[in-house]
C-alpha cells in the first residue's frame, strides 16, 4: 500500500519550517540565499552534496552553520593523503575484557557527515564513503552497520587543478544529489562579513531550530509530493537524451533520473506546493545532472560545458501542460 499524497497542510508546515532553516543559516551566510536554499533542498530530499569551489569562499562555514541548525549529531572528517577508510567506517577492535571483537563505529556516523576537502584523500579511502551514501550502512568484516536518519554528507573539495587533489571516482560523483558552486559573495555582503567577524561572531552562534525528527518529517512529507506522470515523463526525457547526445561520452544515469525527481519533490515542497511543477525540474537541472556527465575531450576543447549543453536540451525538450501535472 502506497503513501497517501503529501496534505496542504503538511506541506504548509514544510514550507515553514524550510524557511526557519533558511533565515538561520543566512545568519552567519550571509548573501548567499539561493545557495542556501538549494542546499537546505538537497537536506529535505535525503541527498548528499557536493560543494565544489576555491578555497576561501565559505564551503566550511557553509556546511557547518546547517549542520548547527539541526539538533543532531555532526561528525567533521577532514580529509587528506594519510587518512585510512576504517577513520571513516569504523573498525573491529578486540576487547580483552569480554574476549570478543567489538565494533568500534567510524567519523561516518552522525548525522551531517561533513567531509572537508573530500579530493585531497586517497582514491581508496574516498571509496570508503560509497557505501553508506547509496544505502545509509556501512559493512565491516561482513556485518552491516545502519546509520541513524536524517543522514547527510555535506562534501567540500576544491578544484582539481589545484596542487595535492585528486579527481573523485564518477560512481562517488554519481551519488551526491546536487554539486553547487557558491561563488564570491556581493561587495555589500562580503563588507558585512568583515564586519561580523570583527565583532567576533563565529558558527557556535548558529544555534538549532529543528529536531532530527522535524527533518526526517520533512523528508517524509517531500516524498508524498505529488509527481504526475507527465512530469515524471519530462524528467525522463531530459535524462534519456543525454545519452544520445554525441558531445558527451557519458550521459545521465536512471540514478540521476530519480535523484532529480525527489528532488523536485523537496523543491516543491520549499515552495509550499503538493505537487512537481516542470519550473521546479528545469531549476535544478543543472545542479543535480551536470556532474552526471562526461563531456568528450573534443567538447571540452571547443569550449563546451556540462551547464551549456543542458541549457541547450531543456530549451529543447517541450513542456508538459501544466493542467496535467496536478
Amino acid at each position: 500500500m502506497t503513501d497517501p499524497s503529501a496534505s496542504v497542510s503538511e506541506v504548509e508546515w514544510f514550507a515553514e519550517r524550510y524557511e526557519e532553516l533558511v533565515r538561520n543559516v543566512e545568519l552567519f551566510v550571509r548573501g548567499k540565499r539561493d545557495v542556501i536554499r538549494l542546499a537546505l533542498v538537497c537536506m529535505a530530499a535525503e541527498g548528499h552534496l557536493l560543494i565544489d569551489d576555491v578555497p576561501g569562499v565559505g564551503k566550511t562555514s557553509l556546511a557547518k552553520a546547517v549542520a548547527n541548525s539541526i539538533d543532531g549529531t555532526m561528525r567533521r572528517i577532514q580529509f587528506t593523503p594519510d587518512l585510512l577508510p576504517t577513520d571513516v567506517t569504523g573498525v573491529q577492535v578486540w576487547d580483552e575484557r569480554t574476549r570478543e571483537f567489538e565494533f568500534r563505529p567510524g567519523a561516518v556516523f552522525g548525522n551531517i557527515v561533513l567531509a572537508d576537502e573530500v579530493n585531497r584523500a586517497s582514491p581508496k579511502t574516498q571509496a570508503a564513503l560509497l557505501e553508506v551514501m547509496e544505502e545509509r550502512q556501512v559493512t565491516v568484516d561482513g556485518v552491516s552497520y545502519e546509520v541513524a536518519r536524517p543522514f547527510m554528507v555535506i562534501a567540500t573539495q576544491n578544484p582539481v587543478e589545484h596542487g595535492g587533489t585528486y579527481d573523485l571516482p564518477e560512481a562517488q560523483i554519481d551519488r551526491f544529489m546536487i554539486r553547487m558552486e557558491i561563488g564570491y559573495p556581493r561587495h555589500e555582503a562580503e563588507v558585512e562579513i568583515l564586519e561580523n567577524r570583527a565583532r567576533g561572531q563565529t558558527l557556535n552562534e548558529v544555534n538549532p531550530v529543528l529536531s532530527s525528527a522535524e527533518v526526517v518529517r520533512m523528508a517524509d512529507i517531500a516524498r508524498r509530493v505529488h509527481l504526475s506522470p507527465a512530469v515524471l515523463g519530462y524528467i525522463v526525457t531530459i535524462t534519456a537524451a543525454t545519452r544520445r547526445m554525441p558531445e558527451l561520452r557519458l550521459g545521465v544515469s536512471p540514478r540521476g533520473g530519480l535523484a532529480l525527481a525527489v528532488a523536485a519533490q523537496a523543491h516543491a515542497a520549499a515552495d509550499g506546493r503538493s505537487f512537481v511543477t516542470p519550473d521546479d525540474v528545469r531549476t535544478l537541472v543543472p545542479f543535480v545532472l551536470g556532474h552526471r556527465m562526461l563531456l568528450r575531450p573534443e567538447a571540452e576543447l571547443a569550449g563546451g560545458t556540462a551547464a551549456s549543453l543542458l541549457g541547450g536540451l531543456t530549451a529543447s525538450v517541450p513542456v508538459p501542460d501544466q493542467r496535467v501535472v496536478h
